[in-house]
């Protein structure tokens, strides 16, 4: 999979429709430390990123000044944002919640991290609850009517997980014709469900755990998921297995969603992306991996 940087419907239903992964809780969590290291002492703008001087900028002053860079989030979403425990307290990390925590430092300021239900996140953005949003977004159309769009820094492909006894029968599109299925609700794969199994026939619920289970109850045939989020699952269920069954999504990457008009933040998180190689990106994803259980560190 190649992690890469670069990365109608109303104003409001557009809001509503938010990451590609999610949960139902509406509870907040504070993190400075989200990944087991303190914030760095607090840097010029300049040195931040290394291209732009932001010292002018009333946007980046508002945020150093206030001490904190708000994130929101829906953290039900392994590796990319999730709760585990570290040093003994309930932690929210992930993929996202790491190069989150890099912006954060290169500000010099602390990481604040927002949990709620995925489906409200670019509602709350609009609000102001917090400054950005990661959730393994995807920049739809719809969405960008709503928000602004960092570039992309990661590019995922789309899969189902089906149970393993059933590995040989799922292996098209057309095999799950008609079939019951689940997509996560104000996913990208809702319509990626739709259009395969019939829109009558998908179910569409808020976490992801909640999918895997009616999966293994066998109440539905297939989960459709991210193919990261998806290994994952395979990982740590013997009885799931990931099929490739040719689904097709365009779609730019997984970027970052500020609040629309916000252009200097967009811009000084593009610069703190773009001033990461690949590899970093990629050691940062195994690194979140590891943490979920996925691989081993």
């Amino acid at each position: 999979m190649k992690k890469m940087l670069a990365l109608a419907l109303s104003f409001a239903m557009a809001l509503s429709m938010v990451a590609c992964g999610g949960q139902d809780s509406s509870s907040a969590a504070t993190s400075s430390d989200t990944t087991g290291s303190s914030s760095a002492a607090e840097p010029s703008s300049s040195e931040a990123t290394g291209t732009t001087d932001w010292s002018t900028s009333e946007r980046i002053n508002e945020i150093k000044e206030a001490g904190k860079l708000v994130l929101g989030t829906s953290a039900d979403y392994p590796p990319f944002e999730f709760h585990t425990e570290i040093d003994g307290v309930d932690t929210i990390t992930g993929f996202d919640v790491m190069l989150a925590q890099k912006i954060a430092d290169s500000l010099g300021v602390e990481l604040e991290v927002i949990d709620m239900s995925f489906d409200n996140l670019l509602m709350s953005l609009d609000r102001g609850d917090f400054d950005m949003v990661m959730a393994a977004l995807a920049p739809t159309e719809e969405r960008a009517k709503a928000v602004d769009f960092s570039d992309s820094y990661f590019h995922g492909s789309q899969v189902i997980v089906v149970r393993a006894e059933d590995a040989d029968k799922y292996t098209t599109k057309e095999s799950l014709a008609g079939c019951a299925v689940a997509a996560q609700k104000g996913a990208i794969q809702v319509p990626l469900a739709n259009e395969v199994a019939g829109e009558a026939n998908v179910v569409q619920l808020v976490k992801v755990g909640d999918m895997i289970t009616e999966l293994k109850s066998g109440k539905v045939e297939a989960v459709f998921l991210d193919s990261v989020i998806a290994g994952g699952y395979e990982a740590v269920h013997d009885d799931l297995v990931v099929a490739d069954i040719g689904l097709e999504f365009e779609s730019e990457g997984n970027c970052v969603a500020c609040k629309k008009g916000d252009s200097d933040l967009v811009a000084y998180i593009n610069e703190v992306l773009a001033s990461m190689s690949e590899d970093e990106i990629n050691d940062v994803l195994k690194e979140a991996q590891a943490l979920a259980g996925i691989t081993e560190e």
